[in-house]
């Protein structure tokens, strides 16, 4: 009796760890596929300098990330745990995310524990809801997504911080009830101050802690003591307050497009209900594998009524919201189960500037959503046989695992996974450019050109797929003027594309560094030239300041000179940036122009001396010898060149 006792109380502690060496084996095929979409950009920094290996390198890649106004400084010094230098391979990186993925789970877990016992559930049921909870979100399908694509560790953290700390006010909370005041009050007050500081040093979606906590203290019952109104209004109330502000800040007048997407606000507001019941759906229901990453092609919603699905949706949603606020004492779980995946996705399913569809936006906020399938599944109990319930549990469970294992397989093989996702999205222009690059991979030269020529014409404003025809004329060397004219005449009109910036971007290094026939770059020049008379691309600052500089590269390579100098001290004025700018004075320098990279020294020098100390990405220290390792370089080459070589210079 005594040892059966021992091995109930045991139990649930061995099923977690069984769940965690579960999903450690499910996961670890797709441990084997490489980097995707957003990881390039965002880790490629950690090569920029030689790999990060002292404090000025690391302080430069921490302190200047580019997904986010704040940097996400603590999710870019975790992937310092996997390499410090670029390129690498993707494993190490995937095998980090899943430890995360574990330990948020393990916070899940205890977090909803936590919260059942504050809703008065028995330790018993308490226990195997909270275990029921964890394993369904640890297990289930579209968590994949988040835990196999490297960047998304940002997500992971935020996340884990947001989990932890719920636990660990939950944790103070239950204090209270215990009557343990004093810690009660300081276990709730670190929580919020540190987990949401971590957070949002993880990623923006952070900040949102507090006001989930403040959802769940709506949802308790009136027989949980209250807390002092002055530490709710302070630490709950004021806080909230601004969060809900600086959101609202964000809402703009007008519908006007914005210059980087093909939809304005109004419309991402309308369109963003049909995609959460579509989240919810998917959720719900697991699949294998979803939309992937190509969802640029996601039709979003004009009006109200176009299509029709938009006003279904928010009419559902309004229902959900007031339905669920109306009973969330009554029935706290399946209310807070709504209430809180709504809340979570205030930042990115709004009306901020951001895509539309990603399924990484509901690993935080699905926490909650299995709660109730969870009590559900342990009170079958009391209408069926106990061992009847096991088995559905297992079931479920199982299947999970199965789908999720599939989903594993899917994402160890990239190339595999992109095709899939491309031939799954014919509606995306990223899609068909992938599948111009499986065909390019497979040597059928003739097919890949005509497949982007086809996706030209079906897809007529887009500018990626435009400049990726000629980029990929140009590499194969076929392109001839008059494929610079009529991409010239489609970019003309056609709206600016930050993708389509991307790959010219591309184009431009290659016919700047390489061996490609130079008339190319002439070509490009004037083909640079009608993109500027494009206004929605003149409009862009990001675009003039790359027109700038790419004529600068590409008259280099020209060896016309004097245009290359001013086309530099152009561009060198529009980033007034000292990285930005050095890196131009070292390009002039490498053809061995060392008169006119001394006189973009000098203004990269202004540019240096009036930027703030906070923006730059090393030390003023390290600046300081920099500069004057280079001028003393440049003009001993200069001197060498006067008196051996007497390169003309430009003035």
């Amino acid at each position: 009796m005594s040892f059966n006792k021992k091995f109930q109380d045991y139990l649930p502690s061995l099923l977690l760890v069984i769940l965690m060496m579960l999903v450690v084996g499910i996961y670890c095929p797709g441990l084997q596929g490489g980097f995707l979409f957003d990881d390039d950009p965002n880790l490629q920094e950690l090569g920029t300098y030689g790999g990060v290996v002292d404090f000025e390198t690391f302080k430069s890649f921490v302190f200047t990330g580019i997904s986010s106004s704040l940097g996400r400084p603590l999710s870019l010094a975790t992937f310092l745990l996997d390499d410090n230098t670029w390129p690498s391979h993707a494993e190490g990186f995937k095998v980090t995310n899943l430890k995360i993925h574990l330990l948020t789970g393990l916070f899940l877990c205890w977090a909803s524990l936590n919260l059942m016992r504050l809703l008065g559930r028995s330790e018993n049921e308490a226990v195997w809801i909270a275990l029921l909870n964890c394993a369904i979100w640890m297990l289930h399908p579209y968590m994949v997504s988040t835990t196999l694509y490297v960047i998304q560790r940002m997500a992971q953290l935020a996340a884990l911080f947001i989990f932890s700390g719920m636990t660990a006010y939950l944790y103070g909370r239950l204090q209270i009830v215990y009557g343990r005041i004093k810690s009660g009050y300081l276990w709730m007050s670190f929580s919020l101050i540190v987990c949401t500081l971590l957070g949002l040093l993880s990623k923006e979606n952070g900040i949102l802690l507090v006001l989930l906590v403040l959802l769940i203290e709506s949802c308790l019952p009136s027989s949980v003591p209250k807390l002092y109104w002055q530490w709710r209004l302070l630490f709950l109330g004021l806080p909230s307050l601004l969060i809900i502000a600086a959101i609202l800040s964000k809402i703009e007048i007008g519908t006007a497009p914005w210059i980087n997407r093909p939809f304005n606000q109004w419309e991402r507001v309308l369109t963003e209900p049909r995609i959460l019941w579509e989240y919810l759906y998917h959720l719900y229901a697991p699949r294998i594998e979803g939309r992937g990453l190509f969802q640029d092609g996601y039709s979003f919603s004009r009006s109200l009524l176009h299509p029709i699905t938009t006003l279904t949706s928010i009419i559902g949603l309004i229902v959900s919201i007031a339905v669920a606020i109306k009973y969330r004492k009554r029935f706290p779980i399946p209310c807070l189960a709504i209430l809180f995946f709504l809340t979570s996705h205030l930042l990115e399913s709004t009306w901020l500037n951001l895509e539309l569809y990603f399924e990484h936006r509901n690993y935080a906020s699905s926490a909650f959503l299995f709660l109730p399938l969870a009590v559900g599944l342990v009170q079958l109990n009391r209408i069926i046989d106990y061992r009847l319930a096991i088995f559905c549990c297992i079931l479920v469970l199982l299947l999970l695992a199965f789908l999720t294992w599939k989903r594993s397989n899917l994402w160890s093989n990239t190339n595999r996974l992109q095709y899939y996702w491309a031939a799954s999205t014919p509606e995306s222009v990223r899609a068909q450019n992938q599948i111009t690059q499986v065909l390019l991979a497979h040597r059928k030269m003739d097919a890949a050109v005509k497949h982007l020529e086809d996706s030209v014409e079906k897809f007529n404003t887009s500018g990626f797929l435009t400049i990726n025809l000629l980029y990929l004329k140009i590499h194969l060397g076929r392109a001839q003027e008059a494929d610079f004219i009529s991409a010239g005449e489609r970019l003309v009109y056609q709206p600016f594309d930050a993708q389509a910036l991307s790959s010219l971007r591309k184009m431009v290094d290659d016919l700047a560094d390489t061996e490609i026939d130079i008339t190319y770059a002439r070509y490009t020049i004037k083909l640079l030239e009608n993109i500027y008379s494009n206004e929605s691309y003149k409009n862009s600052y990001i675009f003039k300041k790359l027109y700038f500089y790419f004529k600068g590269r590409l008259y280099l390579r020209l060896k016309e000179y004097s245009n290359a100098l001013e086309n530099y001290k152009t561009a060198m004025a529009m980033y007034s940036e000292t990285d930005a700018a050095l890196s131009m004075v070292a390009e002039v320098a490498n053809r061995n122009r060392p008169h006119e990279a001394l006189i973009l020294l000098d203004q990269a020098e202004q540019i240096y001396k009036l930027q703030p100390t906070m923006s730059l990405k090393r030390s003023r220290n390290v600046y300081d010898k920099e500069f004057v390792r280079m001028r003393l370089t440049l003009e001993a080459l200069e001197k060498y060149n006067h008196e051996n070589d007497s390169i003309p210079r430009a003035e």
